[in-house]
């Protein structure tokens, strides 16, 4: 119980920053929300710290474990071809039953049937996760296989945008930044961890990492394919986001709904793990029962938070994007976009994990504090582009060509271990309250700025900027490293050259 209470006590701490502006801005005559409204929000937002304090205990107990042994145990099996099926099938699996990527299919079905985009997006995932493991088992470097399928992907985006009246650009590339949310960002990462230790690479601190990076890659691929072979104009509806939709007599409904989605998602992951411990991991009872504590804590603490969400941060941020796009100098907008990105970061369940995996295994040499406040500032940058760009009305692709040019030209200048870090980041910062409070935000204020018919152009995206920016400003935390350790190598140089000039002048 201790632990626990620690995980709520620090989940608090990171939900508290993002209650309290939005609440601040609601009792401003800027906003004009309803008290059931914020009654719904500060609900949520006390569901949102249990449920990332379950789920974050959840992760150390389940989720992380299972996918370290599963990844261990099937590399040390000495059956490539298995593990390379049983990671193809696990992450279809994963991909198609995770509640972000649900999320974003609801909200643009009326685009895309909801069936489609879970289906494609998740056999791109199955496919570059696969890819994924290919290059940590022959210790391939990272930037070159980024730099070979981003070229790809910008190439076919390219021919995508030609299309006339067929722009799925901005919904692929957010699709690969909500697909590695709270329930695969624990596991896919546990399973690079653990195959890259079995095959005697873990010692690389780049070869823990990268999973992340190219499950991102598939879905944007698998989003442009569909694109590339569809026929017709783009048609997209505004969701129902008031609140009255998701409580009273549609409570039910929702919980129920949510408990569905949460449960095939364990059900799939925990029936392929226990496939594999009876047939091949044969872990001690003991720590059986420690991953099913740590699945119910997972579940739990889940149902809890996309619950929250869902009723309380979905409706919320997108009556602050309209009212304020109405209200407020853009400027203000744009400033403000800033500052909620910069503490809605805070508080993704799945940046925790991130940052903790990747204290442990460069032995706290990138430190989980420096990794944040690269990320809070490089979400909210995003954020404050997006909103940009409703405002003036411009292809994502302006943001997106020259940030992914200046990212891995970054890869070429500072270790494997930061960029791997850097492009994992990005699929962990674009996490369910990006898809459920930003994305209702940037799409309430397009509604507004720009009309219905620009909404899958202009605010869709803002996802896939989430999902880039921390790709650059982990890197510069990189190169500010390499570079203050040149200055502490020059240094002691320095000092050792004077220290043989004065023996020289003493000699004499």
């Amino acid at each position: 119980m201790k632990i626990l209470a620690l995980k709520i006590k620090e989940a608090a701490l990171s939900v508290l920053p993002v209650m309290l502006i939005v609440l601040i801005i609601c009792f401003t005559p800027l906003v004009d929300l309803s008290a059931a409204e914020i009654t719904a929000f500060i609900i949520s937002s006390v569901m949102l710290v249990i449920g990332i304090g379950l789920f974050n205990l959840g992760a150390d107990l389940a989720m992380s474990p299972m996918g370290e042994h599963v990844g261990s145990g099937l590399s040390k099996s000495g059956k490539p071809a298995l593990l390379l099926i049983v990671c193809f099938v696990m992450g279809v699996m994963i991909t198609i039953a995770e509640p972000d990527l649900s999320v974003l299919a609801g909200q643009v079905s009326d685009m895309v049937k909801n069936y489609v985009l879970i289906g494609v997006v998740g056999v791109g995932v199955g496919l570059f996760l696969l890819l994924s493991i290919i290059r940590t088992v022959k210790n391939k470097p990272l930037p070159q296989y980024l730099m070979f399928f981003y070229l790809l992907l910008f190439a076919l985006v390219a021919v995508l945008i030609l299309r006339e009246g067929n722009d799925f650009a901005a919904l692929a590339f957010d699709s690969g930044g909500v697909t590695t949310g709270p329930i695969t960002v624990p596991f896919i990462m546990a399973l690079g961890i653990g195959i890259a230790s079995s095959v005697g690479h873990s010692k690389s601190a780049e070869n823990n990492f990268g999973s992340i990076a190219f499950c991102s890659v598939g879905p944007v691929l698998a989003v442009v394919a569909i694109g590339l072979t569809s026929k017709g104009k783009v048609n997209y509806t505004l969701p129902d986001y008031s609140v009255e939709s998701k409580i009273g007599a549609n409570l039910v409904h929702t919980l129920l709904e949510t408990v569905g989605e949460v449960a095939i998602a364990l059900v799939l992951i925990a029936g392929i793990f226990f496939i594999l411990q009876f047939t091949l991991l044969k872990l001690p009872a003991k720590k059986l029962f420690q991953i099913v504590y740590g699945i119910l804590y997972t579940f739990v603490g889940l149902v809890i938070f996309m619950t929250a969400v869902k009723i309380g941060f979905m409706p919320v941020g997108f009556k602050l994007g309209t009212q304020l796009s109405q209200k407020v100098h853009p400027a203000v907008l744009v400033g403000f976009g800033f500052l909620t990105g910069m503490v809605t970061v805070l508080a993704e369940p799945a940046i925790h994990v991130l940052n903790k995996q990747v204290e442990n295994v460069t032995g706290g040499s990138v430190s989980g504090r420096s990794m944040m406040i690269a990320l809070s500032v490089g979400v909210g940058v995003s954020i404050a582009l997006s909103i940009i760009r409703i405002i003036f009305d411009f292809s994502i692709l302006y943001y997106l060509i020259p940030g992914y040019i200046i990212s891995l030209g970054l890869s070429l200048l500072v270790p494997g271990m930061y960029t791997a870090i850097a492009f994992d980041s990005g699929g962990v910062a674009s996490g369910p309250l990006t898809s459920s409070f930003i994305l209702p935000f940037a799409i309430g204020a397009c509604s507004m700025l720009q009309g219905v018919g620009k909404i899958p152009i202009d605010a869709f995206g803002v996802v896939a900027m989430v999902a880039m920016t921390p790709l650059i400003t982990i890197q510069l935390l990189g190169f500010r490293a390499i570079t203050a350790e040149r200055v502490k190598n020059k240094r002691a140089m320095a000092r050792i050259l004077s220290a043989d000039d004065e023996q020289i002048i003493e000699f004499m």
